[in-house]
């Protein structure tokens, strides 16, 4: 990043209200020395800087890790303010969970406090993909709290599995399969048996099946996590949790999609009657009216080719 774009930005965070960081983010303690950071279920705006979704933070005597960088430059700056409260210990690595902007586009201020950033390496092709795309969207949405993010991609690749051994805990991060984008990941911490989930979970809100997700591959990742028996949940969006409400709230509503929709093209519907696949049984999770029709239509077009 360009001195003058960062000196920018630092100007532009200093600026906010004293107190917008604990309005956004709320802080949820979840295991000794873990912590989900969640932000607030709307979309990204002046406030809320494109930190729209929950992060997590992991202390060891070594270091912390950060789940996920925040979604702009200011989004992150405002995450380390929260991070300050809780631990001492400098953020030494930074886990990008997936393509989504909060899952990355915080990555050039984390590295210029000298953080390792990892990501596998689906996710940094998706970021490559759809990072400009992002930026103009953030641009709209969030106006000058864009001031000084650049695409800064993750030091530390790999393909499925990635582990760190860190101050007496050990840190896996998995990428089992395409979820909500082609390279979601999970962070699983076994000492704890707590499970960041990046977007392959959602809490409390519908999910957002979009054209780069995959609604068939994202039961696999949702397994994998399944079979890791976690006592805690961090979820992607949403509150710190159990498994059994995150299997209500985003495998069971991914499953009934696609069952109903199986079913709906064996007896020959089109794509136009597809939004009216019966997800009734999920309008208690926010955001359903915005997006459960949209749903089923993308799931109607990948499903058709299955």
């Amino acid at each position: 990043m360009l001195p003058l774009l960062r000196t920018a930005a630092a100007l532009l965070f200093l600026s906010l209200p004293a107190m917008s960081f604990a309005q956004v983010l709320s802080v949820q303690p979840v295991a000794p020395g873990i912590w989900a950071i969640e932000g607030p279920a709307e979309q990204r705006n002046p406030e809320n800087l494109g930190n729209n979704a929950t992060f997590g933070l992991i202390e060891t005597s070594e270091g912390s890790v950060l789940v996920d960088p925040g979604g702009t430059w200011a989004g992150a700056a405002m995450l380390h303010d929260v991070v300050r409260t809780l631990s001492d210990q400098p953020v030494v690595y930074v886990i990008n969970t997936g393509g989504q902007d909060h899952r990355w586009l915080g990555n050039g201020y984390w590295k210029a406090q000298g953080a390792t950033v990892i990501a596998a390496q689906d996710a940094i092709t998706d970021h490559k993909d759809r990072g400009s795309l992002q930026l103009t969207m953030l641009s709209q949405l969030v106006g000058d709290g864009l001031t000084g993010t650049e695409p800064a991609y993750a030091n530390v690749t790999f393909d499925h599995d990635h582990t760190l051994e860190l101050g007496g805990r050990r840190i896996e991060i998995h990428h089992v399969a395409a979820a909500h984008t082609p390279g979601d990941s999970f962070v699983w911490v076994p000492q704890e048996r707590t499970v960041f989930t990046g977007d392959i979970v959602y809490i409390g809100r519908i999910v957002g099946v979009m054209e780069f997700s995959d609604s068939a591959s994202w039961l696999e990742a949702f397994a994998a996590i399944e079979a890791l028996n976690p006592a805690h949940l961090v979820p992607g969006h949403g509150p710190a949790t159990t498994l059994a409400r995150a299997q209500a709230d985003t495998r069971d509503y991914l499953q009934n999609l696609r069952d109903r929709m199986r079913t709906y093209i064996d007896d020959g519907g089109d794509i136009t009657g597809s939004v009216e696949v019966d997800q009734s049984g999920f309008a208690y999770l926010e955001q359903f009216e915005a997006l459960a029709r949209r749903n089923a239509q993308t799931v109607f077009e990948q499903m058709e080719w299955e």
